[in-house]
């Protein structure tokens, strides 16, 4: 009988989404042009999206120009900037596609970007990942997070998880105070609004004893906000601290 039960539940949970499609057929994730499936771009847009591959810095995800040595490369800004974790990627270059996609995650509850998102953030942590690896975003200061009702780098990280089979813990980190937008400020202001913004949940700090750490976050600037929180990480017993982005600024303003 339960047997029977689950596979009636599939079927008209199949059902169900088959009227959804003819009613509401999957666009584009950054446009309105029909797709095959929820989640896709269509040509145009995969087109122009400006995914980074080939040669990247091993630290912050930004493309190089070149070959692939074999060998780990770093950019200017990495060689002369002490990073606290030890590598980096994004997913894409920060641009009008991507920003598209970021503000549609951050401001205008368009959870529907994620599975394609965090799919494109797979692909680019692949190099990143370790057995055990614990995954974590960087989280929102909770009144923003009660403004917003989401954290989009929780539901990115959570779906990238997912993806390779890794643990998640969404509140591995807390934000003890409210740090404002970052948008505006030069290099050193984004580094001073950041200190100390971070520390371990109460209750799940004790997870980050001896762990590697993979940070998640929309979106790498500066990389100020990846550097508290690492260093927090760390500071509190991480064995190593890796991070990920869905886009990385070519340049902090």
């Amino acid at each position: 009988m339960g047997k029977m039960q689950n596979a009636t539940g599939q079927a008209l949970h199949q059902a169900g989404r088959a009227a959804l499609r003819v009613l509401y057929p999957p666009q584009c994730v950054t446009c309105e042009m029909l797709v095959a499936e929820e989640g896709m771009l269509c040509p145009a847009c995969w087109r122009e999206m400006p995914f980074i591959d080939g040669l990247c810095c091993d630290a912050c995800g930004l493309p190089l120009p070149g070959t692939d040595p074999g060998t780990p490369v770093h950019c200017d800004e990495c060689l002369t900037l002490a990073r606290p974790w030890e590598q980096g990627r994004a997913a894409l270059l920060y641009g009008d596609k991507a920003r598209k996609l970021l503000l549609g995650l951050k401001y205008y509850d368009r959870l529907d970007h994620v599975p394609a998102a965090a799919r494109w953030m797979a692909r680019a942590a692949r190099p990143l990942l370790r057995p055990g690896m614990l995954v974590a975003p960087i989280p929102l200061h909770w009144t923003r997070f009660l403004k917003r009702r989401y954290n989009q780098a929780a539901e990115l990280s959570r779906a990238l998880a997912r993806m390779h089979g890794l643990e998640h813990c969404p509140d591995l980190l807390r934000r003890t105070r409210a740090t404002g937008t970052q948008d505006g400020r030069g290099r050193l202001g984004r580094f001073s609004n950041m200190q100390d913004a971070f520390a371990p949940h109460p209750r799940q700090g004790p997870r980050l004893g001896g762990r590697d750490i993979l940070l998640v976050d929309d979106v790498m600037t500066a990389g100020a906000t990846f550097a508290a929180a690492a260093e927090c990480c760390l500071a509190h017993g991480a064995a190593s601290v890796r991070v990920v982005a869905l886009a990385r600024v070519a340049r902090a303003e």
